[in-house]
């Protein structure tokens, strides 16, 4: 038996033994959601088959026993002067990486996804759109050492330090020859028909390499961008002040298994297990049918939730969402 069978029927049999229920990934658990709640929809995003060890490898996201970044607060002025709904695209048009929809592919590398997505934002929305940088994940994946294990998780507070003491390169997706260092791992078929190859479970992590990729006229060093600092917010107030006030953040929360099932609506944990940390970028809130969200863009590919884009409960650390929230402004100096 493969081994990725093999380790997806273990998560089967222990998700069996321990809530006497159906399986995670089948249509009955998809029609068991839906059926106890209507602020959301669930769907299927993969298809039945796919080995539960992949799912576990995506939530790459740790917890850091031993946090060092500051915690800060915003004007109690300007938390109470924003609007009902936010979202950063519209006030920010001018910067195209909102608008984008990252794939991390069979890697536990959410924790470096969710932070360069949200670096690449900012360098624009610091600027007013003067300035666009694509940082690398890549590059944040295979040579930041502290961040944890690569592919295998690692800490999305550590990641935003080594912006600030090392600094990252640009590198576009998988095969885009965009930028220093693209995404080495391919882009895998999260949904049920696609001409993705299909997922399997987590890639090694790839070597750190630390020169440009042939074509690139920029050499590995000069092309690294840095952070002025970095810093970490608690609560609803302060993360949504910290968005409005300068572009996406970080966010990573606990994952349980009805919600690699969301396509639309306000997701609130509603049947299954834990099975880990994932990070992600918020960028916006708002209120839908009396419930209020955050704006959230994943990495599993645009074909996922609502084009890769979904809506979680807010004001109410739902999954520990509001409590692990990372941000920090670049050095523009260096363009």
């Amino acid at each position: 038996m493969p081994l990725s069978i093999a380790v997806g029927t273990l998560f089967f049999v222990a998700f069996v033994a321990a809530k006497g229920s159906i399986h995670p990934l089948s249509d009955e658990f998809i029609t068991h959601i839906n059926s106890k709640q209507n602020s959301w929809k669930a769907g299927r995003n993969f298809p039945s088959d796919t080995p539960l060890a992949y799912i576990k490898g995506l939530l790459g996201a740790l917890e850091n026993p031993s946090p060092t970044l500051p915690i800060i607060s915003h004007d109690a002025d300007l938390i109470a002067s924003l609007p009902e709904n936010f979202d950063a695209r519209q006030k920010w048009p001018n910067c195209p990486s909102l608008n984008d929809i990252r794939d991390q592919g069979s890697c536990g590398s959410c924790w470096a996804f969710g932070a360069v997505e949200a670096m690449t934002d900012r360098v624009c929305t610091y600027s007013n759109g003067a300035k666009q940088f694509h940082f690398s994940a890549q590059d944040l994946v295979s040579c930041c050492t502290d961040c944890g294990y690569g592919c295998h998780g690692g800490y999305p507070d550590r990641a935003w330090q080594y912006w600030q003491e090392v600094g990252i390169v640009s590198g576009g997706p998988y095969q885009s020859s965009q930028g220093c260092r693209p995404y080495e791992i391919a882009p895998c078929e999260h949904a049920v028909d696609g001409p993705r190859p299909k997922c399997h479970e987590a890639e090694p992590t790839p070597a750190c390499m630390k020169k440009c990729e042939a074509g690139y006229n920029i050499e590995y060093n000069k092309d690294k961008h840095r952070a002025k600092q970095v810093h970490t917010l608690h609560g609803e107030d302060d993360i949504k002040a910290e968005l409005y006030k300068n572009g996406p953040v970080e966010a990573s929360f606990t994952v349980y298994d009805d919600f690699v099932h969301y396509k639309s609506g306000v997701y609130s944990h509603t049947s299954g297990i834990e099975r880990g940390g994932h990070s992600i970028k918020i960028l916006g809130w708002g209120v839908e049918n009396g419930k209020k969200y955050w704006l959230c863009a994943n990495s599993w590919n645009s074909d996922w939730g609502d084009q890769g884009y979904f809506k979680i409960l807010r004001g109410e650390n739902h999954c520990n969402i509001e409590n692990r929230v990372v941000a920090g402004e670049p050095d523009l100096d260096g363009f």
